[in-house]
């Protein structure tokens, strides 16, 4: 494994533990050469998930994009970027769950907001308002409703 500041390929690891899905392990690590610590996280390999996007092209699912579209409109109402590899973990679970090799990106952005309204009802709202394209108060107003009624 690179360090990510030296680019050394040596490391050790001084922590590890599964995630809180138990779908990936998670590993601190130390690298040998400038003693940089960082996180890894290991996980089992899927068949690649190709998602439709609205003006019919197709991409192959990446959970990168995904983190940082999920950090973008909503890493700061997270307590931490382990949630948000949880989202992404759960999210990228019930998608394969589907046994499908094909899906509309809007099955994403719903299971997005499916996770979202567990655990965040202001990071549901602004999620939503990115993923749906809100344009006046009254889209806020129905997604802040949707929000307390799925928290409930």
């Amino acid at each position: 494994m690179k360090c990510p500041k030296c680019t050394h390929d040596d490391s050790k690891v001084i922590e590890s533990r599964d995630t809180s899905e138990r779908d990936s392990i998670r590993r601190r690590r130390e690298c040998l050469s400038c003693g940089y610590r960082y996180t890894t996280y290991e996980r089992v390999e899927r068949p690649n998930l190709a998602i439709i996007k609205k003006n019919g092209d197709r991409e192959l699912f990446d959970r990168h994009k995904l983190t940082a579209a999920i950090l973008r409109s909503v890493g700061k109402f997270l307590r931490s970027d382990i949630e948000v590899e949880e989202i992404v973990s759960a999210v990228e679970d019930e998608l394969h769950s589907h046994g499908m090799s094909e899906m509309p990106s809007k099955y994403i952005g719903d299971a997005v907001l499916g996770q979202l309204a567990r655990k965040n009802e202001v990071a549901y709202v602004r999620f939503a308002s990115v993923y749906r394209g809100f344009s006046s108060l009254d889209e806020f107003e129905a997604a802040i409703a949707e929000a307390r009624s799925m928290k409930s």
